[in-house]
C-alpha cells in the first residue's frame, strides 16, 4: 500500500479511536496498520459479539462496519446500535458486494457512508475524515456556531451533541446518522440555497449514485418530521432548478 503525507494539522486532526468489525483478519491487519501511520487508533474484532463487549468497555469515535459476518450481519448490528445507543456512533460500512439494495438498506438503518469491497486504503482514510468531520460539527458553515450545542428553529431544536431533534415539550428524536447530517446542513446554512450536489457532497462524498436517487426521499422524510409540507413549507423549501433553502431562522445556543 502506498499513500500521500497528510500535513501537520491534518494528523493531529485524526487523533481518534476506531472499532472495526471484519471477519477477515489480512484485511484487519491491513486497515489498522494503515489507519495507524495517520494518527488513528484501531482496535479490531470478528463479530457483532465481540463488537458489543469492545463497546461496553470504551467509547469509540466511528465504527467500520463489514456487511458479509458470521452470526448477525452488519445490517442487523447497525440497527442494533442505532436503537441501543443512546448517542450515535458515526459508521462506515464496508461490502463485498456492490448491491444497491445492500447500500439502501445500510444507510436507511444509519450508516453514515458505504464503501464497497475491494476499495483503496486512501479513500477509506478520506471517508472517515469527512464522517468524523460531519459527527463532530465543525464543517463548513458550521464553524461559525461550532461552540453552541443546540440550533433553534420555530418549535424545534438541533442537539448537536446527542444529535437528536427536541421539540417545544421536550420530547427527543433520535436521527440516523445521514438524517441528521441532511437536518444540520440545512440549519447551519439558514437562507442559503443548497444545491443538491452540495447535499450529495456532504453526505456521501463520491458515493453519488445512491444519494442522487434518494435525496428527495430523505427531504420528504424531514419535512414530515418537522410537520412541515412541500407545498406550502414552513422550513424547507424547493428552489426550483437551484436545490433547497432552509427558510427559518436559527439561532444558536449554549
Amino acid at each position: 500500500m502506498t499513500s500521500t503525507e497528510l500535513l501537520p494539522q491534518e494528523l493531529d486532526e485524526m487523533s481518534h479511536h476506531i472499532l472495526m468489525v471484519d471477519d477477515d483478519h489480512e484485511i484487519l491487519e491491513l486497515v489498522a496498520a494503515y489507519l495507524g501511520k495517520y494518527g488513528l487508533t484501531v482496535t479490531t474484532v470478528a463479530d457483532g459479539k465481540q463488537m458489543f463487549r469492545a463497546l461496553s468497555e470504551r467509547p469509540y469515535d466511528l465504527i467500520i462496519l463489514d456487511l458479509m459476518l458470521p452470526g448477525e450481519d452488519g445490517i442487523t448490528l447497525s440497527r442494533r446500535l442505532r436503537e441501543n445507543t443512546e448517542t450515535p456512533i458515526p459508521i462506515v460500512m464496508l461490502s463485498a458486494r456492490n448491491e444497491e439494495l445492500d447500500r439502501i438498506i445500510g444507510l436507511e438503518l444509519g450508516a453514515d457512508d458505504y464503501l464497497t469491497k475491494p476499495f483503496a486504503p486512501r479513500e477509506l482514510l478520506a471517508r472517515i475524515r469527512a464522517v468524523l468531520r460531519r459527527a463532530s460539527g465543525t464543517s463548513g458553515a458550521g464553524r461559525n456556531a461550532a461552540a453552541a450545542r443546540y440550533l433553534a428553529f420555530g418549535d424545534w431544536r438541533l442537539d448537536r451533541i446527542e444529535r437528536c431533534l427536541v421539540d417545544a415539550s421536550g420530547t427527543v428524536t433520535r436521527l440516523a446518522g445521514a438524517e441528521y447530517s441532511l437536518l444540520a446542513s440545512f440549519v447551519e446554512q439558514p437562507g442559503r440555497v443548497i444545491s443538491r450536489d452540495q447535499l450529495m457532497n456532504r453526505l456521501m462524498g463520491s458515493e453519488r449514485v445512491y444519494i442522487d436517487r434518494s435525496i428527495d426521499l430523505r427531504i420528504s422524510r424531514l419535512r414530515r418530521l418537522l410537520g412541515d409540507n412541500a407545498t406550502d413549507a414552513v422550513y424547507i423549501r424547493t428552489v426550483r432548478n437551484e436545490g433547497y433553502v432552509f427558510a427559518k431562522g436559527v439561532t444558536a445556543l449554549a
